[in-house]
């Protein structure tokens, strides 16, 4: 198996995400959650109203005459939290991070279509289906506890226990919040990996 000095790949080891901005590769290590009753509908809050944007905004596209610019999209966050009051129980830059998954998708179908694969529009996410969040650079906090459950602080939600059962090494430039079929929730840790091969890139949406 490949391995990088101080890194021991396992299962648990994903390549999950490119930043969108640029050519850095980041790898993820996935550890458990156990949020509470309570910190559980506020992380399905979250992913719902990311769903909500994300469809907002492909609508506004799908609308236009050519594909407005992401900034353009980026502007219009401040005005939908003025009309949608839950917006505002998401933290500002996972909403940026909808924008740049959105943008992320609308690229990969051009591309499939420059390679002349049939395919149709980006489709809207149904309720449920949209499975992940992102906190990018801030809003969050891995808070040791010196017992088996540690704690992540996640913006809008609070300290929810994380089992960390090996360390995480490297400075982290985001967290992805995922949601799985079984119903068990995940957080991905990311750190810079600049050698990992693109193609084991996995989507995280």
């Amino acid at each position: 198996m490949e391995q990088r000095k101080g890194v021991r790949y396992t299962k648990e080891t994903i390549r999950v995400y490119r930043e969108v901005e640029g050519e850095m590769t980041i790898i993820a290590q996935k550890f458990r959650l156990y949020p509470t009753k309570e910190q559980e509908e506020k992380l399905l809050l979250i992913l719902e109203q990311c769903r909500w944007v994300y469809n907002k905004l492909l609508s506004i596209i799908n609308e236009s005459k050519s594909t407005p610019p992401k900034r353009k999209m980026q502007s219009l966050l401040p005005k939908l939290k003025e009309e949608r009051s839950e917006l505002k129980e998401v933290n500002a830059k996972t909403l940026q991070m909808v924008v740049f998954m959105l943008y992320n998708n609308l690229k990969v179908l051009a591309e499939l279509k420059k390679k002349s694969r049939k395919v149709g529009r980006l489709r809207y996410k149904k309720y449920g289906k949209f499975k992940s969040f992102i906190l990018n650079q801030s809003g969050f906090k891995i808070i040791k506890t010196g017992n088996r459950l540690d704690r992540l602080y996640i913006s809008k939600v609070g300290e929810v226990p994380i089992r960390i059962h090996r360390p995480v090494e490297g400075s982290i430039e985001q967290v992805i919040i995922k949601r799985y079929g079984s119903g068990e929730w995940y957080a991905l840790i990311c750190v810079e990996e600049s050698e990992v091969p693109k193609k084991e890139i996995e989507r995280v949406q």
